[in-house]
């Protein structure tokens, strides 16, 4: 690649392994030479990962066109294409050279909470080892994809996530400096998709359990909060509309500093991620 190439490069990899954590939660273990370039920033680290479609032995995808692989891929016949995702590194080890990527499940079986299952998480459910995909992502550590990134002078941390977003909490929980103080909560659809996350003293963790079609209890639950003195910094993301919720109650009724908090979407309740992204590229009217 050019024009981005410092920042970001692509990376073909193979399925090494996969790992059941929990119904709903499966880990993925990829490898490859060319991840030895892979430069994670951890924390809440995303890239692009490119799949397969069923049949395919590995993703169409034009990324020898350099600064125009986007066009050329988005030229291609959509039921041909590579599959396009956004996902978070969980881990990484550089030798041999590995990155691990947690899937949510929903709709493959077990842990189906009711959601229909996307290309992706149905790509994972069946994934063995030597299954071909491509990583678009960082090229060094320090890029534009971290965004968990508190202002100096924070006196704590709040962390809210859904099952989507629990992969970037575990990458930021291991990455927390000792001494900080930090409120988690984690939703899950499943009792038994919750994790024994490292952390350091001084973080306090609460799990909550989504039954099936039930709402959100994210919101519930920091409503109900008593938190700390101190200059707060918090990261959300999750469900779009419950990410929103969160954010407003935080600004409006918390009175934090709408800069302090970083917030993101992972997905949006009844829209495929294919959607989105259409609705990403539609030109303003």
């Amino acid at each position: 690649m050019t024009g981005q190439a410092q920042e970001y490069d692509f990376f073909p990899a193979h399925v090494v392994r996969t790992r059941r954590l929990g119904p709903t939660m499966l880990r993925v273990t990829f490898g490859g030479g060319a991840l030895r370039g892979f430069a994670s920033g951890g924390r809440d680290q995303s890239f692009s990962l490119f799949l397969p479609r069923p049949g395919q032995d590995e993703p169409l995808l034009p990324y020898w066109e350099g600064e125009g692989w986007f066009q050329a891929w988005r030229a291609l016949p959509a039921d041909e294409r590579a599959v396009m995702r956004s996902y978070t590194v969980r881990a990484q080890r550089t030798e041999p050279p590995e990155v691990d990527v947690d899937f949510a499940l929903h709709g493959t079986g077990d842990g189906a909470g009711g959601t229909p299952s996307g290309p992706a998480a149905g790509w994972a459910a069946t994934a063995g080892p030597g299954a071909r995909v491509v990583l678009l992502g960082p090229a060094v550590a320090d890029n534009r994809s971290v965004a968990f990134r508190p202002p100096a002078g924070t006196g704590f941390v709040l962390l809210l996530a859904d099952e989507t977003a629990l992969p970037a909490a575990g990458g930021i929980l291991d990455r927390l400096p000792a001494g900080t103080r930090a409120l988690v909560w984690i939703e899950v659809p499943d009792a038994a998709d919750v994790q024994d996350l490292p952390a350091p003293d001084g973080v306090e963790i609460s799990w909550l359990v989504r039954p099936p079609g039930a709402p959100s209890g994210l919101l519930d639950a920091l409503r109900a909060a008593d938190l700390p003195d101190g200059a707060p910094y918090a990261w959300i993301a999750g469900e779009s509309g419950t990410v929103k919720e969160l954010r407003r109650h935080l600004v409006r009724e918390r009175g934090v500093d709408k800069r302090a908090v970083t917030f993101s979407g992972y997905w949006r309740r009844g829209a495929s991620e294919d959607r989105l992204r259409e609705e990403a590229y539609a030109e303003p009217s």
